[in-house]
């Protein structure tokens, strides 16, 4: 992308290496963090603390990145709302976050396990966003030139305890208002790692994690930016641009 940001802002993105990328990129000139906590920072000293309200003042931003945190979000939309009136004018917000197909492996085994032992289940993976949903989410935010994309990474494991122990060195355990509240037992996710072993692994035994990242962009809407035509004002049809494509042969 050829045009610079001057202001720009990182949103409850708790790792420095996303604001080296940023001034790494010659594009940004100034950052602001803003962190969920001071222990949720990129940095040791965040500029802002945000709450569910954005503590960014109208059109003050040329440039809102999120990863990795929207997910969490009680009002998905509401938040992409507050990215957006942050922005000026042709101001550009890229966000990722995990969507639907992320930890399907460990949802299935905890599911079956659960389902075997106890007769009945209860959440143990919070829902994520279909990719199909989240181009629909940005025009809702009132974006211009919406774009979402999804990028599929599987990591693998020894066994699924290995899993668990990063999703909670990440602070991702379940924070679900409808998971149950009686305890787990050890048996339940002994069982669970036996069908996730069973259903899961590769070849040589190790086990595979899906994280299906969707990666969102949008502009803040400008009188510059382009748009489409009129509907019914096309001066040409789509069997003419076929036959221009193949050198005008019949494009039947």
């Amino acid at each position: 992308m050829a045009r610079r940001f001057p202001d720009a802002a990182l949103i409850e993105t708790p790792h420095a290496a996303v604001i080296d990328v940023l001034r790494a990129s010659g594009k940004v000139d100034r950052i602001v963090e803003i962190a969920a906590s001071p222990l949720l920072s990129a940095t040791s000293d965040p500029a802002l603390i945000a709450g569910d309200i954005l503590p960014l003042a109208p059109s003050s931003v040329d440039l809102a990145v999120s990863l990795l945190a929207l997910h969490e979000a009680s009002d998905l939309v509401g938040q992409l709302v507050q990215y957006r009136l942050a922005l000026r004018p042709d101001g550009l917000m890229i966000a990722a976050l995990p969507g639907a197909g992320t930890l399907a492996e460990l949802r299935e085994s905890l599911l079956a396990a659960e389902a075997e032992l106890c007769g009945g289940v209860s959440p143990r993976v919070m829902p994520f966003v279909d990719i199909r949903d989240a181009g629909g989410l940005l025009q809702r935010a009132g974006y211009a030139l919406p774009v979402a994309d999804i990028e599929t990474v599987i990591v693998r494991y020894d066994t699924m305890f290995g899993l668990l122990r990063d999703l909670r060195a990440m602070g991702a355990t379940s924070a679900l208002n409808a998971r149950s509240r009686r305890p787990a037992t050890k048996k339940l996710f002994a069982r669970a790692a036996e069908i996730y072993a069973e259903r899961f692994s590769d070849p040589d035994g190790r086990i595979r994690a899906t994280f299906a990242i969707v990666w969102l962009s949008g502009w803040a809407p400008d009188p510059s930016q382009q748009r489409p035509a009129r509907r019914g004002s096309a001066t040409m049809t789509l069997i003419d641009a076929l036959k221009a494509g193949n050198g005008d042969e019949d494009a039947s």
